[in-house]
């Protein structure tokens, strides 16, 4: 990573004479009360952020961007963004390192990159529940379409775009550290990611519908379980058979007893949809977001005829069980776009309790029926689950490891509902601002539930100014946002942050 890291940056600098590259410098402050930064002033920034009372960094990064070659069949592009930090989990971070190439439409990204989430409001939506904006990104080979492809023949009425990557995750040290031995950790897992979307309608017509599937595993690499004051190491597979597994699940734990193997990793995902309607003066979007942990929260359906006696691993009847389509986010945005004072809003609920039920039953000799319940979502029993450096890589109002206090590495409150509500505007030139609002009751999980249910209320309201480019503090931007939480599940909290930036361009 680091070689990496120092071959981006001297690349960058000789590129300097060559074509057009974007300098970004920042500096951004927290102070809070209570005993965590307010989470809408922590959450969704790529992991770059902090939940001790006062934290800050100094950033700074350089950027050739693909889209200065947008005239051509081919291009290139490349960047490198570090941080030094204080109050955070490291105190140099490299954020961002990556080079990248296109072809026609194709991309190949290899390094680090932040990522934008799909299918919902960058600034205002609370997240995605599978591949989300509120972790650190991590090092990965990806080959995508970045947008909408026209399928041929079909008059643009079908785009189609997408991703594949392969990664590993970098928090080894983090992990061990964190848990001090005394819990479930992992080093070395790999991380594959895919996803695809459709299109339906055409881009210049106002109506069309967007349908995706975003699925993840992490697999490989080396896990250590504790218990009875002992540890114990897990080999994962690994390798190419890995890689083949995370791609189309197969193999098996490698704890597991044999008639009971699930697939290898930690496989999730998200069904997608999204319904777009476009006029001149305002436009709307509705959306849902369906999150699975394994084939019954995906199909909602799973095999239930297996025999008994010397049968009872013999599939003899065509019997299912049905499992109900409870969990979900559903959201809407609204889109005034002759309003200055407010342009934007979206409101989400999001509703995780169900989790394919309670129960969890394999199949046995004597009892036939098979029930794959309580699904635990952002856990899994060997891997720590879906998070990198303590925070979880989906949405944030999972409560992140980072908050644990008995320091394991594992989403501790995954079983909720919650209501959340962004707002934003530009009530005057050069100023944009805006509120994020969330309301949520926590359940905890299955197999760990709270005592009694715990409740949350996140707040945020932000203002950013940027600068004319005639002025004399052109190129600078000054950001300032004030954010609390109340209620047991995240403490009762309050702080304010500062963020200036400094963007300019230095052509050839």
């Amino acid at each position: 990573m680091r070689k990496f890291f120092l071959t981006a940056m001297a690349y960058l600098a000789c590129s300097v004479a060559t074509a057009q590259v974007e300098v970004r410098t920042e500096a951004q402050f927290s102070a809070a009360t209570g005993d965590h930064t307010p989470l809408w002033l922590n959450a969704n920034k790529y992991g770059l952020s902090s939940l001790d009372r006062t934290n800050g960094y100094v950033r700074g990064g350089v950027f050739r961007s693909i889209d200065n070659d947008s005239a051509r069949r081919w291009a290139w592009g490349a960047g490198a963004d570090v941080a030094v930090a204080g109050g955070f989990t490291s105190t140099l971070v490299v954020q961002q390192a990556y080079g990248e190439l296109r072809w026609l439409k194709g991309l190949l990204t290899v390094g680090s990159k932040e990522q934008p989430m799909e299918l919902r409001n960058q600034e205002l939506s609370s997240g995605p529940q599978t591949l989300g904006i509120n972790a650190r990104p991590v090092p990965s080979v990806r080959l995508s379409l970045p947008d909408y492809w026209d399928v041929p023949f079909l008059g643009g009425w079908v785009g189609l775009k997408g991703h594949i990557a392969y990664g590993m995750q970098t928090d080894d040290n983090w992990q061990k550290d964190f848990t001090a031995g005394q819990s479930k950790y992992t080093e070395h897992s790999k991380l594959h990611t895919k996803a695809g979307y459709l299109r339906i309608g055409r881009a210049d017509k106002p109506f069309n519908v967007e349908l995706g599937l975003e699925m993840a595993c992490q697999y490989g690499g080396r896990s250590y379980l504790t218990g009875d004051y002992s540890e114990r190491a897990v080999e994962n597979e690994d390798g190419l058979k890995g890689m083949i597994h995370a791609l189309i699940p197969g193999g098996g734990e490698a704890i597991e007893p044999e008639d009971y193997r699930n697939a290898d990793g930690n496989h999730l995902g998200s069904w997608l949809v999204r319904a777009n309607y476009d006029q001149e003066e305002w436009g709307v979007s509705v959306y849902a977001d369906h999150y699975f942990e394994d084939q019954s929260g995906m199909f909602l359906l799973d095999y239930d005829g297996y025999g008994m006696g010397d049968e009872w691993n013999v599939k003899k009847d065509s019997r299912y069980f049905l499992y109900d389509l409870r969990d979900m986010m559903l959201g809407a945005e609204v889109r005034l776009k002759q309003n200055r004072w407010l342009n934007t809003i979206v409101l989400e609920y999001l509703y995780t309790k169900y989790q394919s039920g309670p129960m969890y039953h394999d199949h046995t000799q004597r009892r036939a029926d098979h029930i794959s319940g309580s699904d635990n979502y952002y856990n899994h029993f060997i891997m720590t689950g879906w998070q990198h450096w303590g925070q979880v890589m989906g949405n944030p109002l999972y409560r992140s490891p980072l908050y644990n206090i008995d320091r394991a590495v594992m989403v501790e409150d995954s079983r909720f509902w919650a209501w959340h509500l962004g707002l934003s505007g530009n009530p005057i030139r050069n100023l944009h601002y805006r509120v994020l609002c969330s309301l949520q009751k926590g359940f905890g999980t299955y197999d760990f539930p709270f005592a009694e249910p715990q409740r949350n209320l996140s707040m945020m309201a932000e203002a950013a100014y940027q600068f004319d480019a005639s002025s004399l503090f052109a190129g600078w931007t000054v950001k300032g946002a004030v954010g609390l939480d109340s209620g047991e599940l995240l403490g009762d909290n309050m702080g304010v942050q500062l963020t200036i930036a400094k963007c300019f361009k230095v052509k050839r």
